[in-house]
């Protein structure tokens, strides 16, 4: 029996199979879109440290994995007969078919987004915490854009296994391609002939939406992006005419601007950092030195509260801002005062640039989320900070095409943007390149001249005593020497020189 291609081909007008096409479209894409949603709520779910959230969604992606789809969709369409209630909506084929594709494809969709948030770096939500972005703003705004892009890939592929799934909802009557097939076939018993008509449609339909699909992957794909736009003479001019914003903050408190009062934190039952005091006042400059693992960066992680305090409390002119509550025999309450989050800026070691986001659009970001301006006053006072660290020329860069230097700078002017009253350094050159350290620290030194106060956690021995007021000494989690610069290099306490011995001080 010879193949019968005019019958093939004359199935390809045939308006039955257009409109299963469309029914399969609307079905795949629906289903694709939902359990994007839901699997996103399932991902956050199951990473959740509150069991309330993370038992109930690893339940959910255990046993929607585990049962076939064939089983669900004839469930789904019977449920009336359990709740009859439910009659008026479930049976119709394509609600029950969306029902249970999306309580099936939502399962697999949240492990793809599962892989998605575990591979954004953590430090990504902590920059996002130290700007003020409460949890949802740091998810709508910086972890999801950055989760789909890389999770993009697996949920096209998804979209894929999905359309080619909708072949089963003709177990519950639903007119789709496979069905229209199935009806010819069995009238004329042109088995092979309808069924290669079944594939094409098939074959059409995945290659129409992969070509969508790799088109928006490459839209998002910021890495391909060639910058080219540079600012004109005209529009230097006018940033650099405008009246400079006003970065050394006001305040009426006469008390120090930061007053830290035994802290103390350990990890795993190991003290880290123990009944440690700091007040810094306004417009001081105090850097924190000592050996590795003397708990610097601890220290500083609890002074704007991306670490929860053991112990202690502090205090922000004179305002609480972070404590732990005790009360009787009950555990301790960690307890911020979120509304003072925005008067602490923090400099981070390795960036924490939001790489899907352009250097101008990074420094925006914040103070459109707390509506600190207009559009336009915000964007001179990007543009203008941009200038005064030497990066208004790549305003419109990505973080991935600067230099390290480069990046720190950015990043110093992102923690400005938000006119903080202190500004907290953590170790800002240890990740940089020697040759890039001096125009980090150039911006750093330029800012201490203009009286911002600033906490500096660093390596680097002339720099801290060159511009600070004092110099904290570390050692084992406690401060063994706060001082004037002059006076440690008297040499009067034997462990700073002892520390300081290889260093060559100008």
């Amino acid at each position: 029996m010879m193949f019968d291609w005019d019958y093939m081909f004359s199935l390809f007008s045939l308006s039955d199979f257009w409109w299963a096409s469309w029914t399969v479209i609307k079905l795949s894409l629906a289903s694709w879109g939902l359990s994007i949603i839901i699997g996103f709520i399932l991902a956050l779910g199951k990473q959740s440290r509150f069991a309330v959230l993370s038992i109930p969604s690893n339940i959910y992606i255990w046993f929607f994995r585990s049962l076939p789809l064939l089983v669900l969709l004839i469930f789904v369409y019977n449920m009336p007969q359990m709740l009859p209630s439910t009659s008026a909506f479930l049976s119709e084929p394509f609600w029950a078919g969306l029902i249970a594709m999306v309580l099936c494809e939502s399962a697999y969709v949240a492990e793809i987004h599962r892989g998605g948030l575990l591979s954004i770096p953590k430090g990504q939500g902590e920059a996002a915490r130290a700007l003020g972005i409460r949890f949802v703003g740091t998810q709508w705004l910086v972890v999801i854009p950055q989760a789909l892009r890389v999770a993009l890939p697996a949920l096209a592929n998804e979209y894929i296994s999905i359309v080619k799934l909708t072949s089963l909802v003709s177990v519950i009557s639903l007119t789709e391609i496979l069905m229209v097939g199935q009806r010819l076939y069995s009238q004329n018993f042109l088995v092979l002939e309808t069924m290669a008509a079944v594939a094409v449609f098939y074959v059409f339909i995945v290659t129409v939406f992969d070509f969508l699909l790799k088109r928006l992957e490459d839209y998002l794909d910021v890495t391909k992006s060639n910058v080219s736009r540079q600012p004109s003479e005209e529009f230097i001019e006018a940033v650099r005419s405008a009246p400079a914003p006003q970065l050394k903050p006001t305040s009426e408190f006469d008390g120090p601007a930061l007053k830290a009062s035994k802290l103390h934190k350990a990890y795993n039952n190991v003290e880290v950092l123990g009944s440690v005091d700091l007040s810094i006042q306004t417009g001081e400059v105090v850097s924190v030195i000592g050996p590795s693992g003397s708990g610097k960066t601890t220290l500083i992680r609890l002074l704007n509260g991306l670490e929860q305090l053991d112990n202690g409390e502090v205090d922000l002119n004179g305002q609480p801002f972070l404590k732990l509550q005790r009360n009787g025999s009950s555990p301790p309450r960690f307890i911020e005062h979120s509304e003072h989050r925005n008067k602490i800026g923090m400099v981070f070691q390795s960036f924490n640039l939001f790489p899907h986001l352009t250097v101008l659009d990074n420094l925006l970001l914040a103070p459109r989320y707390h509506h600190m301006g207009s559009k336009k006053d915000l964007e001179m006072q990007a543009y203008q900070l941009l200038n005064k660290v030497g990066m208004l020329e790549h305003a419109w860069k990505y973080p991935h095409q600067l230099s390290g230097g480069q990046q720190q700078r950015v990043a110093i002017s992102r923690a400005l943007m938000m006119r903080p009253q202190i500004m907290l350094f953590d170790e800002p050159t240890s990740a940089l390149d020697p040759e890039k350290v001096n125009e980090v620290l150039q911006v750093i030194e330029d800012l201490a001249r203009e009286g911002i106060t600033m906490v500096i956690v660093t390596h680097e021995m002339n720099f801290a005593f060159k511009v600070s007021d004092r110099v904290v000494f570390m050692e084992q989690g406690r401060v063994v020497c706060d001082d004037a610069p002059q006076l440690l290099r008297g040499g009067h306490n034997p462990r700073v020189e002892a520390f300081l011995k290889d260093v060559s001080l100008a």
